[in-house]
């Protein structure tokens, strides 16, 4: 089982200076490429503080040129917000840049309200949609001119400028339903998937569902990815900052899912921690029980559960509103405790 790491520029509050955020983001990607993580991904949000990530090509890019041999993946672009051509393109440009690391996912997007800006009048739950037509049509104009006359997108014979140095690259396709397991495994994507707060049964679920998908298919051999919030202490000092910040950020992520209050400048409502109590989403026990949370030999024991799962690679995801000092521990911790016992 491969190491990855997922992480955001994130604010929680107007009070955070984005230029320790920027500065602090990097020296994250750069311990993963220097422990031997196998690829660090950037995530394509819009208009919010939390994920400030309006375009991931760029972020690789930048990361790309501080780095030197983690892959640089998207994870992932939205395919309701591009125009094939113009992703085919910027995804070309940065394996060209970064010497042929670029890992390129698509997925069909999460917020509705991110919808009703970038895309408005389309429904969350047709996005798949776009994500269907747009999948087969990248790699077809990194081989050369294709026309296309689909529902969503025509047009006449195009290319994409540059061409990836990497034939093929690895295309990703994030999935929780079966249909989208079904279409990404029937077009030789990797699979990338994401649990939320959901105990094992959940990733349990979905490898029930890879393994009907490649049942239709008729086979496979591509990665399955599994991405968990990440948090390795060695004291209550920083177990309690973990569990403090993964409930603030849950409650401002519950409610842009639920839409449950406003986003004021990029930030949103808070929903105050008494009202998160009896929901067992956020839960302290549940959360603890659920994530990659715990000292080094709980972490380790959590993983070992992935890798028998048959879980190529597993995604620690960073970001969590934590705080920037606790966040870098928990990712040293990582690297030197839990990561030599997977060698």
């Amino acid at each position: 089982m491969k190491f990855h790491i997922a992480i955001n520029l994130e604010r929680m509050s107007p009070a955070t200076d984005i230029i320790a955020v920027r500065d602090r983001t990097l020296r994250m990607i750069q311990m993963a490429d220097a422990a031997g993580f196998e690829t660090a991904w950037a995530a394509e949000h819009h208009a919010l503080e939390m994920t400030i990530a309006p375009n991931p090509f760029q972020i690789l890019t930048w990361w790309a040129a501080h780095t030197e041999n983690i892959r640089l993946g998207v994870g992932v672009a939205n395919a309701a917000y591009w125009h094939p051509i113009n992703l085919a393109g910027e995804a070309a440009m940065v394996d060209l840049i970064s010497n042929g690391r670029l890992d390129l996912g698509l997925g069909s997007g999460a917020y509705q309200r991110e919808f009703d800006r970038m895309k408005p009048g389309l429904d969350q739950k047709e996005g798949y949609r776009y994500l269907q037509e747009m999948l087969p049509l990248i790699p077809a104009l990194w081989q050369g001119d294709v026309a296309h006359d689909g529902e969503f997108w025509q047009f006449p014979a195009a290319t994409s400028c540059p061409k990836p140095l990497q034939n093929p690259v690895p295309l990703w396709v994030a999935a929780r339903s079966p249909i989208t397991f079904d279409y990404g495994v029937a077009n030789g994507c990797n699979i990338m998937s994401w649990p939320l707060t959901m105990g094992m049964e959940e990733a349990e679920k979905y490898r029930v569902q890879l393994d009907d998908a490649i049942a239709k298919a008729g086979g496979w051999d591509g990665k399955f990815g599994m991405m968990r919030h990440s948090g390795v202490w060695l004291d209550a000092a920083d177990r309690t900052a973990t569990m403090d910040a993964i409930r603030n950020v849950l409650g401002q992520f519950g409610n842009l899912m639920m839409k449950k209050g406003a986003v004021r400048n990029g930030f949103p409502d808070p929903v105050p921690l008494e009202e998160l109590d009896g929901n067992a989403r956020v839960d302290p026990a549940m959360l603890e029980q659920n994530l990659l949370f715990g000292n080094p030999d709980e972490v380790i024991e959590k993983l070992k559960r992935y890798q028998a799962l048959g879980v190529d690679a597993f995604i620690y995801y960073a970001s969590m509103g934590l705080d920037m000092v606790v966040q870098e521990r928990s990712l040293n911790t990582f690297i030197e405790r839990v990561m030599p016992e997977f060698a």
